[in-house]
């Protein structure tokens, strides 16, 4: 059965402001807390105030970017957060967009397939090495680590990769514990996704990673117009060449000069769910039909529009009515 999971759906500015979500989560039946990467209080920290402030919930980081952290500070701070909350982790990563990766590392990656697939094998040798010994960890054309974490207990931490496109997919298929993906219409991770990690997967002989779906959502009301509730939520990405790409292939053309133009695409497509109470449910079970294990709840829109009370009372009713209250 598909679990649901709540994204903050906002950037957080004071680390106060994501308390009220980490109770939700607490008090409710969804499964974990989420943030993506953030460049004004970074995830790790933000989820360590959570826990400090009594709020010791499951998180998942989805996704944080390889340029800005070596692999090992990575395994370091996933197990630290985990020995933090006192729950497991899920920790995603992802090479980001050629921009990011040419302003941090000075030229992007050649193959980020590759580059992901020797990062995510680096963070799982340091966090599986228990034994006084060195660990050598991985050794690669991006990333080689020959080094140990101090052994201690913690939680697991699970590994997550981001996926977009088919070709990350059989990457997670053969290295990762959870899919990540986001903007991926459950028609579109069906015939496309899960197709490419059970390849994957088949291939390393291991199993097949669960699949965690970020899904950007409103209920419809008489003052919204859905189109802009979706560029609200998703105007960076609808920038991006790697997600009109991921759009494209998914059969949603995203690439019109005219913004709003792009977010329609998206709620036509089922990129972007618009619908009333029922509508929603509705949709939000064809992600379970298509395999996926975990559904992330994403406001974004609505917080940035009506702001972050509108987005937790509509996360409350959402919750209510999928039966995770």
């Amino acid at each position: 059965m598909t679990a649901y999971s709540v994204l903050i759906p906002f950037v957080p500015r004071r680390p106060e402001q994501v308390l009220p979500y980490a109770a939700l989560v607490q008090w409710t039946g969804a499964r974990r807390l989420w943030q993506g990467q953030a460049m004004v209080l970074e995830p790790h920290q933000t989820f360590a105030h959570v826990a400090g402030a009594g709020f010791r919930v499951p998180v998942g980081l989805g996704v944080t970017l390889m340029p800005l952290r070596n692999p090992y500070e990575a395994a370091l701070q996933a197990r630290s957060l985990a020995m933090l909350t006192g729950q497991p982790v899920v920790a995603g990563y992802g090479p980001g967009g050629t921009s990011i990766q040419r302003s941090l590392l000075g030229a992007p990656y050649r193959s980020p397939l590759t580059a992901a697939r020797e990062y995510l094998g680096v963070v799982r040798g340091l966090l599986a090495g228990d034994s006084e010994e060195e660990v050598a960890a991985a050794g690669g054309e991006y990333f080689s680590c020959h080094g140990r974490l101090a052994p201690y207990p913690a939680p697991p931490v699970e590994l997550g990769l981001g996926v977009l496109r088919p070709g990350m997919a059989r990457v997670a298929g053969e290295v990762a514990d959870v899919a990540i993906t986001w903007l991926a219409s459950a028609d579109y991770l069906a015939g496309q996704i899960m197709p490419a990690l059970r390849e994957g997967a088949a291939a390393a002989g291991r199993p097949v990673p669960r699949v965690t779906a970020m899904v950007p959502l409103a209920l419809t009301r008489p003052e919204r117009e859905p189109a802009e509730v979706a560029l609200a939520s998703n105007a960076a990405h609808l920038q991006a060449p790697h997600y009109q790409d991921m759009l494209r292939r998914s059969g949603i053309e995203a690439r019109d000069e005219e913004p709003l133009a792009r977010a329609k695409a998206l709620v036509d497509g089922g990129a972007f769910l618009s619908d009333d109470l029922d509508g929603l449910t509705e949709k939000l079970a064809q992600y379970e039909r298509a395999g996926v294990d975990e559904v992330v709840l994403n406001l974004t829109g609505v917080a940035n529009l009506f702001g972050p009370q509108a987005a937790m009372a509509e996360l409350k009713t959402l919750l209510s009515a999928l039966g995770v209250s």
